[in-house]
């Protein structure tokens, strides 16, 4: 691994798992928050997007402990409100593991915390597998938003991820399924992509499981 860089802006949020390659919009009000986007945009413009653990949610307010793995965010638009508030889009780039967080100066509101940029590998063997796992998802969400989300179904065809390279595929679908945020952060604590490919495929069967089920039971309630 790379050594420990420099100290990088940390951002918890309870809800929202960043993976590489996908941007996602955030409206920054908590006053440092605000100093931190102020410094971002002055500076390097990366943020380490890292997640609450569940058990600390409500400790927000504070400094609660993140889980390790997190997706560092490079701010790709950046704009401060009349009112102080900032409006930023970040863009994920590489995931990063927190290998410390020292204390910090009074002037600086903000958590910053030194990590290490992790790789996403993808081994030449792996790639059949990654293309039986690519089709079963595909057709597993496909199945969930018919039954789920009938009226979206009729954008949703194959042909949407035609020309997506694999790494884009798996963590645009990470991000943009609707899957509790421990799922999410199993799926970027996933160390390769092939191994993120096998957790999406396994949650997606699970979901669709669980959707059987329901029907199933469902159905037995009504006779």
């Amino acid at each position: 691994m790379a050594a420990p860089e420099e100290l990088l802006p940390i951002f918890p949020l309870s809800n929202v798992v960043l993976f590489p390659g996908v941007s996602t919009p955030l409206h920054l009000f908590e006053p440092r928050y605000r100093q931190m986007a102020r410094d971002v945009l002055a500076g390097e413009r990366c943020i380490g997007m890292a997640v609450v653990r569940p058990e600390f949610v409500d400790e927000m307010s504070g400094d609660p402990p993140v889980f390790p793995i997190g997706c560092i965010g490079r701010v790709a638009e950046g704009q401060r409100l009349p009112d102080g508030r900032y409006s930023i889009v970040v863009r994920g780039e590489t995931r990063f593991k927190l290998i410390e967080e020292p204390p910090r100066p009074a002037e600086r509101l903000y958590r910053c915390a030194r990590v290490e940029h992790l790789d996403d590998p993808y081994a030449d063997e792996e790639r059949e597998q990654v293309e039986r796992l690519r089709a079963s998802i595909t057709e597993d969400v496909g199945v969930l938003v018919r039954r789920t989300q009938p009226e979206r179904a009729e954008g949703l065809r194959h042909e949407l991820f035609a020309g997506v390279d694999d790494a884009t595929f798996v963590n645009l679908l990470s991000n943009a399924l609707a899957l509790p945020v421990e799922d999410k952060q199993s799926l970027l604590e996933a160390e390769t992509i092939p191994a993120r490919f096998a957790r999406l495929a396994s949650v997606l069967r699970f979901q669709r499981a669980e959707l059987d089920t329901d029907r199933a039971e469902g159905r037995g309630r009504l006779h």
